[in-house]
């Protein structure tokens, strides 16, 4: 498979009940548009030119991908990589109510606009990302499947939602550096406890030599080039097998 190939974009408006949300949406070029899809989740920064970047590659691999704007309600698109204490304000006020009606617009959108059921669509999502996608996978009956990318707060904090998890129907990936200092091990166990406690199919992945944004080759001293590859690669596997049911 090519590993760049082509992709067409666009930006649509997605009405929520919290106003219009802005969506930016890749799929494979010269095609009608794939019938599975994938909702890319936003880091605190918004959605900036690397999780554009990512969601062209996740379309890559043959799908509709699409990444929220998650911060329409303040009228925000994008945040520096500098304006931590901007950043940390905008995902403090997204707590489970907003993040379930935002990505479960996202998902309307996608089953009118392209005609893809719920059953065909995986969350993916990247730092406060990663908590979005697996607060919306507890939210989201007959989802596919879910990848976190080290989301903190899922099992402790003002937002956790380890209370939910007996909603979750699909497969989930935790993605989590070792040297995360943002999610402890005792998240971890909170995560793997209640998944077993539930019979949820829930696999946490830890990947040594790697600390928060292991993912995001945008920030050079966060990146680890071998761990976001297997990571990716773990994520994609996870979505070929579970999106095409």
């Amino acid at each position: 498979m090519d590993p760049n190939p082509p992709v067409e974009t666009s930006w649509h408006d997605v009405t929520t009940p919290q106003g219009t949300m802005r969506v930016y949406r890749a799929q494979p070029a010269g095609a009608a548009a794939p019938d599975r899809a994938i909702v890319v989740l936003q880091e605190a920064f918004g959605v900036n030119d690397h999780i554009q970047e990512v969601t062209r590659r996740a379309a890559g691999q043959g799908y509709v991908a699409v990444a929220p704007g998650l911060f329409h309600r303040t009228g925000t698109t994008t945040v520096g990589y500098s304006d931590h204490t901007v950043a940390m304000g905008l995902i403090g006020a997204l707590g489970r109510d907003e993040i379930d009606r935002d990505v479960t617009a996202t998902c309307a959108y996608l089953a009118d606009e392209d005609g893809i059921p719920i059953e065909r669509v995986g969350l993916m999502g990247f730092c406060f990302g990663g908590r979005a996608a697996f607060t919306a996978a507890t939210a989201l009956p007959g989802l596919a499947a879910t990848a976190a990318f080290y989301g903190p707060g899922v099992a402790s904090g003002p937002h956790a939602v380890l209370d939910r998890i007996g909603a979750l129907t699909g497969p989930a990936l935790f993605l989590v550096g070792a040297e995360d200092p943002t999610i402890p091990a005792t998240d971890l166990d909170a995560i793997r406890s209640a998944a077993a406690g539930h019979g949820k199919d829930v696999r946490v992945e830890v990947f040594p030599a790697a600390g928060h944004a292991f993912h995001c080759d945008a920030r050079p001293q966060m990146y680890r080039p071998d761990a976001a590859q297997r990571a990716w690669g773990l994520a994609m596997d996870l979505f070929a097998s579970a999106l095409s049911a």
